[in-house]
């Protein structure tokens, strides 16, 4: 399993980012991804979530800001973040599990600026 995160950038506070995930080793169109991020000092934490239905959940901190979808035809699951703010610099990791194993990405750097 290999997953490979992209879109990380440096960003005025307000703006926009659309970061991707690419995945391959995995039956995709069945599998629930998620995403994550880790500040500084901070321990990882969910940022949210998207099921192989669509369904999707997310952090209490990035409702309404955040969007995540995917698309089964290219194996890619995407987090669209508006309205960002300085609290979302991050490294952020794409995340799935197969048979009880986790895989993860190596993660892109977001940094907005105040």
């Amino acid at each position: 399993v290999q997953l490979v995160e992209s879109g990380g950038d440096l960003v005025q506070a307000g703006g926009s980012l659309r970061l991707s995930c690419k995945a391959s080793g995995i039956n995709f169109s069945i599998t629930t991804m998620d995403w994550y991020r880790q500040a500084p000092g901070n321990q990882r934490e969910l940022v949210g979530s998207i099921t192989s239905g669509g369904s999707t959940d997310y952090a209490d901190s990035v409702k309404g800001r955040f969007t995540i979808s995917r698309d089964n035809r290219v194996r890619m699951v995407h987090l669209q973040m508006n309205s960002l703010k300085p609290e979302d610099t991050a490294v952020y990791f794409c995340r799935t599990t197969r048979a009880g194993v986790v895989f993860w990405g190596r993660g892109t750097q977001v940094t907005v600026s105040s």
